[in-house]
């Protein structure tokens, strides 16, 4: 074989090689930044899920603190209930965003939150229509229950952030 043309074959095989460990290299990088990308966009739809749950938890805490009182002021528990209905709204929307980025599994888990949210709801509800009627023959017995069920929300939350954070660290 002629050197040159041995030198040629070898500059081919070289140039091949080098192509081929960029091409590898740049989908091993353009995999990197798409699992970045997927990471963050993960950690911004839960982070935004969670300050909303944060916010919409704070007004509910805020109307079952007035409902507690013996004498209720019910134009202030219904301001309220105004505030905790539009935050609620927020959460909604957040938590659509998490079932569309996330996986299936935490989506249940935030399936469980909305669980636990509507059943102390139901409770918080209940006790605003015995406030305005004037009825408090349940009241001991609700607030117990509101009670209950916002420790099954805090366990439901809590159990969102740590899958949430879960998720976030193994995807690749």
């Amino acid at each position: 074989m002629d050197a040159g043309l041995a030198a040629l074959l070898g500059a081919a095989v070289g140039s091949i090689a080098t192509l081929a460990a960029a091409i590898v290299t740049g989908r091993a990088q353009a995999r990197a930044q798409h699992d970045q990308w997927r990471r963050q966009h993960r950690r911004d739809a839960y982070a935004s899920y969670l300050s909303a749950l944060h916010d919409r938890d704070i007004a509910m805490d805020a109307i079952l603190d007035a409902l507690r009182s013996d004498n209720p002021d019910l134009a202030d528990v219904d301001e309220k209930i105004r505030r905790f209905i539009a935050l609620a709204r927020e959460v909604h929307r957040a938590a659509e965003v998490v079932i569309l980025e996330g996986p299936a599994s935490l989506a249940e888990v935030a399936s469980r939150v909305t669980h636990a949210s509507s059943d102390l709801s139901h409770i918080m509800r209940r006790m605003t229509e015995n406030a305005h009627a004037g009825d408090s023959t349940r009241k001991a017995e609700d607030t117990a229950l509101a009670a209950e069920r916002e420790r099954i929300l805090y366990q439901a939350v809590k159990n969102f952030r740590l899958a949430a954070r879960s998720v976030i660290d193994n995807t690749n």
